[in-house]
């Protein structure tokens, strides 16, 4: 479904390279976790992907459409949430949709679904300033799930959350993943997270980055994988990568 060949980015006139010759391909609905040292173009390749920035060279194609512009396919989770501090948790669900002209019938019917699922029902009508970390995470997951993607692009998106939090929402994120098995990539500093929901491991080298390893990882997506001994031998290889990167 996603397939990126030799992709490049450089900024300041090519003086500084971000991202260099990277190549994977992704069918729909498996899952990719990115991992690398700081500063090594994890965040810059989610924009390549999502088509919100453009590549130096290479390309980007889906569904083996060349990317060129913002993605309909892909719905994108920024690490700050990316709400509107001026809207409800409703208005804020429903943004995107209506940005599409879906019918508020349909707007209604999903965010009342979604907000159901994700235990928000009683938050329709608060602001983000009176959410927690959680909540806030929550409510970007509705906003996205509303559009039906069938890519979900996530930049570190529990990053500022506490462990517990941050592990219950590894589980929201799995659990509609599958029921819907969008293609999910992730950007992440957590190793655990990383196995726990990526059936591939992108490891990433320091800049320009580069692929040092891809590694696959078919039990990901499994509720029980945390505690099973595959997920620990798993993180160990991950964090040996990442620390020779």
């Amino acid at each position: 479904m996603i397939h990126v060949d030799s992709l490049q980015k450089s900024f300041n006139s090519g003086t500084i390279q971000v991202i260099d010759r990277v190549s994977f391909s992704l069918d729909r609905g498996e899952t990719m976790a990115i991992i690398g040292p700081s500063g090594c173009g994890k965040t810059t390749l989610l924009y390549l992907l999502s088509g919100l920035m453009s590549a130096t060279a290479g390309s980007v194609t889906v569904k083996s459409r060349a990317v060129e512009g913002v993605s309909r396919e892909c719905a994108f989770i920024l690490q700050d949430f990316g709400l509107f501090p001026w809207k409800t948790v409703w208005q804020n669900v429903c943004m995107g949709m209506k940005i599409r002209g879906i019918s508020e019938k349909e707007q209604r019917r999903k965010a009342e679904e979604l907000l159901g699922s994700l235990g928000l029902a009683d938050r329709r009508e608060h602001f983000p300033a009176r959410l927690s970390g959680g909540e806030k995470q929550r409510v970007a997951i509705a906003r996205s799930m509303a559009m039906d993607p069938e890519i979900l692009l996530m930049d570190e998106p529990f990053s500022s959350l506490d462990t517990i939090t941050r592990e219950r929402l590894q589980d929201t994120i799995l659990h509609l993943w599958q029921a819907n098995r969008f293609t999910m990539i992730m950007v992440t500093h957590s190793i655990e997270e990383a196995v726990f929901l990526g059936k591939k491991i992108l490891v990433m080298s320091s800049r320009p980055g580069r692929i040092r390893r891809i590694i696959e990882n078919p039990l990901a997506g499994a509720p029980e994988h945390r505690s099973s001994t595959a997920f620990f031998k798993t993180c160990n290889e991950v964090r040996e990568m990442v620390r020779a990167a």
